[in-house]
């Protein structure tokens, strides 16, 4: 069968359904949760999935096998696995692992001819992993154009010109992870802003499939410039990050890269359109790493009229979508880990070449909300993102079941709501500091060799980051939970350590755990006459640019054992951090104006009982 062919029978499908469906809101109330979960198990009936190309069997959790990277996984260390501890896990199934960016998630490549599926089963329950999972291909969320309507029908629907009485999106950056976007479209072209292509590796970001420019209008198309149509934040800046090919779908591993880079480079939001997304741990993360430094991600919820049964999270965004009557497209996935819902069906938005075209899909749906919280941003540019994203929620036209539901999250977004609701809002003061407590190793323990770390810590608002100390020195840094750490003991003397955990919230409220005492009985390390230096290496960051709080990581390793090293860490010519051990970690702070926005050398040195010394290196760039 031809892709013509899949075409053909989608759109004769979806005629078929779209009949059956006006019976049914005929018999149905609007909004009623019977008749949303009728229309639900209707379109699950007919297996709609997303009818360019059905590619509902091809993604996380659809339950069908699935399009992965061949020859390579993603996987994500405890905070405090040493690189080289890292390798030796890997190595014994033939991977060698690379860095994403200035993220602490990484790419295995795998060497031996084996199952990608059956090595990250088994790097998944590894006690010194926070997961592993295939480095799917996902595709983009989008249903064939529908002719019936006419008109941009969503802008009032969510009261777009409202909102754009006291806001339209300037000042803020969205970073469109996609296909490329036309930057010579008369709708899109002054507002675009220097983006990369990691699909290719060069900054070339033009649209290779369509898709992306259709994203980038619906968010960000230029208003009141008597050229085509309007986006939802038409004075917004969009920045095109490219992580997909010729054919509109993306290696999760791509999209991570992008994430990472766009928050490192001041995106503020970014919006990703494909199936199967937001049940990727690997975007999660890459996720929570932008939210970290003050933005939020959005990404469509999927197409295949389905519950994806994927575990809700805060990390992200997921948005299902709505018809012109607020019922659930039927084609929108659903489920548990939908946040909110917006129009995705006959979207008017801008197309490739410079022309305008309806759009359906999920893949609409988030740009639409990407482009409210745009909004939202640029109408109190000091508000934080977690009360931005709370009053996202919080304003939203509440459909289905009261509250929180599946098929609509939170409820349909209004443009005209959030954009009040944020108005001349100050801050709540957050005096409350977060709960923490060291779940593992249990007190009185005896360890030795790498120990797994646990830490249990809540707060009021969020946790942004935990540290682990032990005997005082800051070992490891964990910015995403669940928080887990991989202490290496033989960085510490044998008798007794002290681990104490510290929990941060995002305008520095700390508490500690209680102290947890273990015995550490790794034996002595004995060398005659030490004139080896140690080797010292910056895990992170690596060259590049940075932002916001920077995890500044550092391993060292040494012939007459790691408990001997004493680690110093510089910023340029002052020393900002010190301890002994074989790791050693260090929360720098970018965001205060005494930390200019230029290039900066970050340096460690380490020094082992003897006196030999070795040093490393590494310039990031400070993007304010």
């Amino acid at each position: 069968m031809n892709i013509s062919e899949i075409k053909l029978r989608g759109n004769f499908r979806s005629a078929i359904v779209t009949c059956c469906l006006k019976k049914f809101r005929n018999a149905f109330p609007a909004r009623s949760s019977t008749g949303a979960m009728i229309l639900a198990v209707f379109a699950g009936l007919f297996s709609l999935g997303s009818m360019a190309g059905e590619p509902e069997s091809r993604v996380p959790g659809a339950g069908r096998g699935g399009t992965w990277a061949e020859g390579r996984i993603l996987v994500m260390p405890n905070a405090g696995l040493s690189e080289k501890e890292l390798a030796k896990i890997l190595d014994e199934h033939g991977g060698k692992a690379r860095k994403i960016g200035q993220s602490d998630l990484y790419i295995v490549d795998l060497t031996a001819h084996g199952s990608e599926r059956a090595i990250a089963a088994r790097l998944a329950h590894h006690p010194h992993l926070k997961f592993a999972e295939l480095d799917y291909l996902v595709e983009p969320d989008f249903v064939p154009n529908d002719p019936q309507y006419g008109n941009a029908w969503h802008l009032p629907k969510i009261g777009a010109s409202s909102a754009w009485d006291r806001s339209q999106g300037s000042g803020v950056t969205i970073a469109i992870l996609d296909s490329g976007v036309d930057g010579a479209h008369p709708d899109l072209s002054s507002r675009m802003v220097a983006g990369w292509n990691f699909y290719d590796n060069n900054s070339i970001t033009s649209d290779v499939f369509g898709h992306g420019t259709k994203v980038a209008g619906t968010a960000s198309a230029i208003t009141n410039n008597a050229v085509g149509i309007s986006g939802v934040a038409g004075q917004s800046k969009i920045m095109p990050v490219r992580v997909a090919g010729t054919t509109g779908s993306a290696y999760i591993s791509t999209i991570a890269k992008g994430l990472t880079w766009a928050a490192d480079n001041r995106a503020r939001i970014a919006n990703v359109s494909f199936n199967g997304v937001a049940g990727s741990a690997s975007i999660q993360n890459a996720s929570q790493y932008m939210k970290n430094k003050g933005g939020l991600v959005v990404v469509a919820a999927g197409n295949n009229g389905i519950d994806q049964n994927y575990t809700p999270t805060t990390t992200l965004i997921a948005v299902s979508a709505t018809d012109g009557n607020d019922f659930k497209a039927s084609w929108s996935s659903y489920g548990s880990f939908v946040a909110m819902s917006a129009p995705g069906a006959g979207i008017l938005t801008t197309t490739w070449g410079g022309g305008y075209g309806w759009v359906s899909g999920t893949s609409f749906a988030s740009p639409i909300t990407a482009g409210v919280v745009a909004l939202m941003m640029a109408a109190n540019p000091g508000l934080p993102n977690t009360d931005i994203e709370k009053r996202l929620f919080s304003t939203a036209i509440d459909l289905g079941d009261r509250g929180r539901d599946p098929y609509f999250g939170y409820g349909r977004v209004s443009a005209a709501g959030a954009v009040q609701a944020v108005i001349s809002v100050t801050p709540a003061l957050d005096i409350q500091s977060p709960v923490i407590s060291i779940s593992s190793p249990y007190p009185d323990a005896t360890v030795s060799g790498l120990v797994p770390v646990n830490v249990s810590a809540t707060d009021n608002i969020e946790v942004s980051r935990v540290e682990l100390r032990v005997n005082n020195n800051t070992v490891a840094i964990d910015n995403a939970a669940p928080f887990a750490f991989t202490w290496d003991s033989a960085g510490s003397p044998d008798g007794i350590a002290s681990l104490i955990a510290y929990a941060y919230d995002a305008v520095g409220n700390v508490d500690a755990s209680e102290p947890v005492a273990v015995n550490v009985a790794n034996g002595p390390v004995t060398i005659t006459k030490d004139t080896t230096a140690p080797t010292v290496k910056i895990i992170n960051p690596v060259a590049g640019n940075v932002s916001g709080r920077v995890t500044i990581t550092i391993n060292a390793s040494d012939n007459a054992g790691a408990a001997g090293i004493t680690l110093y860490v510089y910023v340029d010519s002052a020393m900002v951090a010190s301890g002994t051990g074989n790791t050693l970690s260090y929360a720098w702070n970018t965001r205060p104006k005494d930390v200019p926005g230029q290039l900066h050398t970050i340096r460690a040195v380490a020094k082992d009982r003897a006196g030999n010394t070795s040093s490393a290196s590494v310039n990031v760039n400070v993007v304010k």
